[in-house]
């Protein structure tokens, strides 16, 4: 006599999968194979508005496309609606693809989406891709640790709720990296922030725009004038903030004249000969900062 299957393991059969793939920063040649494989077999993508174009060109034409773009302050979809989204597809027996860019696990939310599946009983599996960070600092030739200068690197986010509240003390100086995502809106918030956690207003700070893409940029600055940099160059997301001494490194264009001028103007006359010359830490040589 057949055995009949368990109730459970008859629901969970009938379940489709979820996959949450990394798109990583824009190119698709930094797709992982498993992630070109899993486009092409999808009967369903679910995906972000950072996703680019030519990644989404490699979906085939037949296959079902949602679009859950989120920008600041606006989404098209609550996260728990897509959380509901990508249950309510599984149960219906399809792959899901939940196409995200950069790493699913690095300020994707991509814990909060496996969490809600697992407990709804739909399998997930987790395929990682390239994050910003990464991707950016290797457009850039900019290494985020390197044996003479950075031993440790930290991940923050600056899109986030209080933060002023936030202990960013220790993250930046000697032998340190800080990376900072989403920070563009509130870059000079997050300088200041930085400066009031103890952080050095002369440190080198790189901002990297586009990684990986065709419109890629990438410029230098000393923290304290970040916010004018971004706002004076009318930097946009996708872009990331390299914060410490790494970004002395790799290609990327100075942008030393608004500092300059703002330190010049705060010294005092009878200050120290060099007071007129901001500190420009490793690598940053003061003809670098000359009008």
């Amino acid at each position: 006599m057949e055995q009949q299957p368990h109730p459970q393991q008859s629901s969970t059969t009938r379940n489709g999968t979820v996959y949450l793939v990394g798109a990583g920063p824009g190119d698709p040649e930094l797709l992982t194979l498993k992630a070109v494989r899993l486009l092409c077999e999808a009967d369903v993508i679910v995906h972000d508005g950072l996703v680019s174009q030519d990644i989404l060109n490699l979906v085939p034409a037949t296959t079902r496309r949602i679009s859950v773009a989120k920008q600041r302050s606006r989404h098209s979809m609550a996260q728990g609606q897509i959380n509901a989204l990508l249950i309510a597809e599984a149960r219906s027996g399809h792959k899901v693809v939940r196409l995200k860019g950069g790493d699913p696990f690095i300020f994707g939310r991509g814990g909060e989406e496996a969490d809600d599946c697992a407990k709804a009983g739909v399998a997930v599996e987790v395929i990682p891709g390239i994050s910003a960070a990464l991707g950016c600092a290797a457009q850039a030739k900019m290494p985020l640790t390197h044996r003479d200068t950075a031993s440790a690197v930290s991940f923050v986010a600056g899109q986030c709720k209080g933060l002023s509240e936030q202990n960013w003390a220790g993250l930046t100086g000697k032998g340190r990296t800080l990376v900072i995502y989403m920070g563009v809106a509130n870059a000079e918030a997050i300088a200041e922030k930085l400066i009031a956690d103890g952080a050095s207003p002369d440190i080198p700070v790189a901002v990297l725009e586009n990684g990986t893409r065709d419109d890629f940029r990438a410029m230098r600055t000393l923290l304290t004038d970040l916010g004018d940099l971004v706002r004076r160059e009318n930097v946009k997301s996708p872009a990331v903030f390299v914060v410490g001494d790494v970004a002395q490194y790799g290609d990327a264009d100075d942008r030393f004249v608004s500092i300059f001028d703002t330190v010049r103007a705060e010294h005092v006359e009878g200050s120290h000969p060099d007071a007129t010359r901001p500190s420009t830490g490793p690598g940053l040589t003061a003809t670098e900062l000359e009008i």
